[in-house]
């Protein structure tokens, strides 16, 4: 096949793409606030989340994050949104991680506290998005009432978006979500001895 067949093939089946992708753009014509729910055993799933807060407030649109298991080692994420972004409503559980804490009754109520602060937002029509970052968790240890996290995401303000982290969260939060993300682990430096990253992994 010379260059000229080769540029007419890759032209129609780039044509061909377009006529899909317009497609599907055409078909999603409903204009609300979506559920994405980040989970899995892979690297990458506050990340991706922070990462939805920064295209969110390119937007000037209001922001909530509410961390869970997190917070008792500084993050880089907490550093920036208390310095760079006070407009960012900002909470953390403050307990860090349940294997460190060993103490299920002072787990529970700490997520508790917690839950009261992040249920309001899901509340609130003047967030356009929420995080909840490690919620799966707080129900995977039942530290929480399922049933309460899915009806506050469910009956949420119809604009507004919510975005929760972690692994597993079971089947009644997946099929609550719109769209349902699985980071995979292929490889780990910490698996290889290399530290934990400042700027890259906290």
């Amino acid at each position: 096949m010379d260059k000229t067949d080769k540029d007419a093939k890759h032209k129609a089946a780039m044509q061909k793409q377009k006529a899909n992708v317009d497609a599907s753009i055409a078909a999603a014509d409903l204009e609300r606030g979506v559920a994405i729910l980040l989970t899995g055993d892979g690297k990458g799933k506050t990340s991706s989340a922070f990462g939805m807060v920064m295209r969110a407030l390119g937007y000037g649109h209001k922001v909530a994050v509410v961390q869970f298991i997190k917070g008792e080692q500084l993050s880089g994420e907490e550093i920036y949104l208390k310095e760079q972004c006070p407009q960012v409503a900002f909470y953390q559980m403050g307990t860090g991680f349940t294997w460190d804490t060993q103490d299920r009754s002072a787990d529970i109520a700490a997520a508790e506290r917690t839950w009261a602060v992040a249920k309001p937002m899901l509340q609130d029509p003047a967030f356009d998005l929420v995080v909840l970052d490690e919620l799966t968790y707080m129900i995977a240890f039942k530290y929480l009432p399922e049933q309460d996290i899915i009806e506050a995401i469910r009956n949420r303000p119809p604009g507004q978006s919510v975005v929760v982290t972690g692994r597993g969260g079971g089947k009644a939060l997946q099929e609550v979500m719109d769209t349902v993300s699985e980071v995979k682990e292929i490889k780990h430096a910490y698996r290889a001895g290399i530290k934990a990253r400042k700027g890259v992994d906290y």
